[in-house]
């Protein structure tokens, strides 16, 4: 993809957040391009995930709070995921729970063989189903849209019949004296599960997550082996976190 089509992206997005439609005609104008190339964008975004085609243009793909998260930081979700990713072998079991950040592992699993990931993130179908060499099992339960997962006590069974070798889990927030949390009390219980049926327990998160103060708590700093962020991570954090034996890896 060239530069000028990642602007163009860009902008796209921006404007279905704003407007939750976007048309071809208004694009064209908007973009300085042709019709041709507008409709070019929007498949190639749907092909992302990120929208979907109608008559004449385009809607968001996701609910509107979880589409503007997906936006937000791409670039360091991006290198987070992708470190996360290069910690999983071939012949490796994972469960990775919702999040837009972890998600994005999948993406970076072309290669990698015979890899079983147990999940409730309805968003990993983006980039796992381009990916043969990727077994899948997600999870039932109460769909969440806000979070693109299923969550409630279905979820919290289903996972009573796995063990894995990793779980590599999302917060919403951490702090010292919480350790990782949660905005909802579900999310929170369902991560917690999964990391109770793994032998190793990776966090992953941007370094803005700290300091501020989920709902409902996950799991202490000691709760985890790794966590991987980006370079951001406020040193005291990295003090809490080494101090209670947690790896940190900066992507």
């Amino acid at each position: 993809m060239t530069s000028s089509f990642e602007k163009r992206k860009a902008l796209i997005l921006k404007l279905l957040m704003e407007e939750n439609r976007v048309s071809v005609s208004d694009l064209s104008k908007l973009l300085g391009v042709t019709p041709v190339t507008a409709r070019s964008d929007l498949d190639a975004l749907e092909k992302e995930g990120l929208l979907v085609r109608t008559h004449g243009g385009a809607t968001p793909a996701h609910h509107p709070k979880l589409f503007e998260r997906m936006q937000t930081g791409r670039q360091f979700k991006e290198q987070i995921a992708s470190v996360a990713a290069a910690m999983i072998e071939d012949g490796d079991t994972v469960m990775i729970t919702a999040g837009t950040t972890t998600a994005l592992i999948a993406k970076y699993l072309l290669g990698k063989r015979d890899v079983h990931i147990v999940t409730n993130n309805t968003l990993l179908l983006t980039y796992a189903r381009g990916n043969p060499h990727l077994n899948l099992t997600i999870i039932g339960g109460e769909f969440r849209p806000s979070e693109e997962g299923m969550v409630g006590p279905m979820a919290l069974a289903a996972l009573d019949q796995f063990h894995v070798s990793k779980a590599f889990i999302g917060i919403d927030g951490a702090s010292v004296k919480q350790g990782f949390t949660a905005y909802f009390l579900e999310s929170a219980e369902l991560v917690r599960k999964m990391a109770e049926q793994a032998d190793q327990v990776i966090a992953i998160g941007h370094s803005s997550k700290f300091g501020k103060h989920g709902f409902a708590r996950i799991l202490p700093f000691g709760g985890v082996d790794t966590l991987v962020t980006d370079q951001q991570l406020p040193e005291n954090f990295e003090t809490e976190l080494t101090s209670a034996g947690v790896r940190v890896i900066k992507a």
